[in-house]
């Protein structure tokens, strides 16, 4: 779980349904559950009184089942689960793209002719608040700091990240570096075109193609 809350982080939603209304959705259905939740379990609780089977059932039993318990249930299960049903995305208007992904990439040189060919794999790992997008390759291997997820109605959806790379620890020649990539997902969510630029360490640029694996 700490692994996992240090190498995911949040990113940020634009074009798509604003995240604060989420809450007071689930807020407002929060407290409707716990009202009917309470007003069931009372009637059971009277009706047990009514048939003689014991005195009043203490207040403690109630507690679990308040709106803030529920709430943080059903946000617990939006966040993993929900969020990823395929009608409702088109309402929130967020794209699912966690999995696995294969990378083809192309360097290109200063002179704008191509470079090297490489080739990598892409996984994602997304929830409705936290992403983190890692690419390995034979070489080395690299995590998004940073993201932001774009709803483009022309082009379909762009992702914004920043990384960290790390070479292998056999790969001498190579310098830890950071950089920014953008890719944007056809609409059927199976493949993705996009650049990336990279400073701090190694200057070079290039292009990617994903095609989602499973």
């Amino acid at each position: 779980m700490v692994a996992r809350m240090i190498l995911e982080h949040e990113y940020a939603l634009l074009g798509g349904l604003n995240r604060a209304r989420i809450g007071q959705v689930l807020g407002a259905a929060a407290a409707a559950v716990s009202s009917i939740l309470v007003w069931v379990l009372l009637a059971l609780v009277g009706l047990a009184q009514w048939l003689g089977y014991g005195e009043a059932v203490p207040a403690l039993i109630l507690w679990p089942i308040g709106a803030g318990a529920i709430y943080v249930g059903l946000y617990w299960a939006f966040d993993r689960w929900i969020w990823r049903w395929k009608n409702l995305r088109g309402v929130l208007r967020v794209p699912d793209l966690a999995g696995t992904w294969h990378c083809a990439g192309q360097t290109i040189n200063a002179d704008k002719t191509p470079g090297y060919v490489w080739e990598g794999e892409v996984t994602i790992v997304q929830t409705w608040d936290r992403i983190r997008v890692r690419l390995k390759t034979k070489q080395s291997g690299s995590n998004s700091i940073t993201a932001s997820l774009v709803h483009d109605e022309a082009d379909g959806f762009r992702l914004h990240y920043t990384y960290k790379n790390d070479p292998n620890i056999d790969e001498p020649e190579l310098e830890a570096h950071r950089g920014s990539a953008e890719l944007v997902f056809d609409r059927d969510l199976r493949t993705a075109r996009g650049e990336y630029f990279n400073g701090h360490g190694r200057y070079t640029f290039g292009t990617m193609r994903l095609t989602r694996k499973n």
